[in-house]
């Protein structure tokens, strides 16, 4: 009968962090991909080095968040 204790060893696996970090990296991932489309669809006058400039921007806003 049990007492209300049990062996850790017996749970299953789950590696929470690094599912976290692989969540993070994707929601990263898509969200830079996303900002880029938007960018050349509403923004198609945007000379490369702006653009370059505007996405660096957001990716430092975007890493800011996801910590």
């Amino acid at each position: 009968m049990s007492d209300g204790n049990f062996n850790r060893a017996l749970l299953p696996h789950t590696p929470y962090q690094s599912g976290l970090q692989t969540g993070k990296s994707l929601a990263r991932m898509h969200a830079l991909e996303a900002f880029k489309e938007y960018l050349q669809r509403f923004h198609p006058d945007l000379d490369e080095g702006h653009f370059l400039q505007q996405l660096e921007h957001f990716r430092q806003l975007l890493s800011l968040r996801l910590k």
